[in-house]
C-alpha cells in the first residue's frame, strides 16, 4: 500500500494507509528512523515513478561530524550534501562593537558530485557566479530565522558540501543548513535566538505539468523553473523563478507557489522530527 511502512502488512489499519499514501519521508534521527507520510497525490508521470505533487525520499542524519556544533547529512534522491554549522566568538569588521551577530554560508561541490569531474575551485583561484550566488542565498535564507540581535558578536558559518548532485543541490543545502544551524544552537543552549524553521524545495512545469521538487534530468528540461523558500510560518524569503520557454501568468505562479508549499510543509516536519531528540 503506497506511503505505508508496513507495505499493507497492517490491513489498512494504520495512519499512513488511511492517508492515501504520497511522498516517503524518512528523518535518521541519530541513527532512528522516523516516517512522516504525506496526502492523497495523481498518477505517475515521471521518470522515477513519483507523481506531480511527490518530493523525492528525503532523509536526514543528524551528528554526521565529530567537531561541528552543528552537522547533518541531507539526501532527497539522488541528490546528497552534507551541512555543518560553527560557532564563533566575532563577527565581520562592519558589525564590531554593534552588538549582533551575522549568520553566513559556505557552498561547494566535490569534483565528482556531477556525472563528469568539474575542476575544484580553490584549484582555480576564484569562486565561480554560480557558487558565490548560491552561498549567499543559503545566508540570506538562514538569517531570516535568527534573530541576530540576541546571538550577540558571534558568527554562525554553514558550510554545505554537495556529495552527489542531481538537481535541487541550492534547496537541500538550506533544508539541511537549517538543521545542522538549529543543532548547533540547541546544542550551545542558544535555542531561544531562532524564530522559526525554514526550508526551501523547486518547482516546475515539465511537458506542461506542473511538478514538485525537480531532479536533474526534468530540470534541465523544464519549461518554469521555480525554487522557493520559505519559512513554517507561512513567510517567503526567497522565489526565484524563471520561464525557460513561454512567459508564465500570475495563475502559473499562484499554482506553483501552492504546489512548494505542500512540499515545504512535510520538509519543516522532517526538520522537527529530526531535531526532536537533541531538544530533550
Amino acid at each position: 500500500m503506497a506511503g505505508c511502512a508496513t507495505r499493507g502488512s497492517c490491513g489498512g489499519s494504520c495512519p499512513a494507509s488511511r492517508s492515501g499514501g504520497g511522498a516517503r519521508l524518512v528523518a535518521s534521527v541519530l541513527w532512528e528512523e522516523v516516517l512522516v507520510v504525506i496526502g492523497n497525490r495523481p498518477a505517475s508521470v515521471r521518470v522515477d515513478g513519483r507523481r506531480p505533487g511527490d518530493l523525492r525520499p528525503v532523509s536526514v542524519t543528524l551528528g554526521v561530524q565529530k567537531w561541528a556544533e552543528g552537522s547533518c547529512r541531507i539526501r532527497a534522491g539522488d541528490t546528497e550534501v552534507l551541512c555543518a554549522a560553527t560557532i564563533a566568538d566575532r563577527v565581520p569588521p562592519h558589525l564590531r562593537g554593534k552588538g549582533t551577530g551575522w549568520v553566513t554560508a559556505e557552498y561547494s561541490m566535490l569534483p565528482r558530485a556531477t556525472a563528469e569531474r568539474s575542476e575544484r575551485e580553490s584549484v582555480k583561484g576564484r569562486l565561480g557566479g554560480r557558487t558565490h550566488e548560491i552561498q549567499r542565498l543559503i545566508g540570506r535564507s538562514l538569517r531570516g530565522v535568527v534573530d541576530l540581535t540576541k546571538l550577540g558578536e558571534r558568527t554562525i558559518t554553514v558550510d554545505c558540501d554537495v556529495l552527489q548532485a542531481d538537481g535541487g543541490t541550492r534547496c537541500a543545502s538550506i533544508t539541511g543548513g537549517y538543521v545542522a544551524l538549529a543543532a548547533a544552537l540547541i546544542g550551545a543552549n542558544m535555542e531561544r535566538m531562532l524564530v522559526g524553521k525554514v526550508a526551501a524545495v523547486s518547482v516546475g512545469v515539465v511537458n506542461g505539468i506542473a511538478m514538485l521538487d525537480l531532479d536533474y534530468s526534468e530540470d534541465s528540461h523544464a519549461e518554469v523553473d521555480f525554487n522557493v523558500v520559505a519559512t513554517d510560518a507561512g513567510t517567503y524569503v526567497e522565489v526565484q523563478g524563471t520561464a525557460e520557454g513561454m512567459p508564465f501568468d500570475r495563475a502559473r505562479i499562484d499554482a506553483l507557489l501552492d504546489l512548494a508549499n505542500e512540499g515545504l510543509a512535510s520538509l519543516f516536519e522532517v526538520q522537527s522530527a529530526v531535531l526532536a531528540p537533541v531538544r530533550r
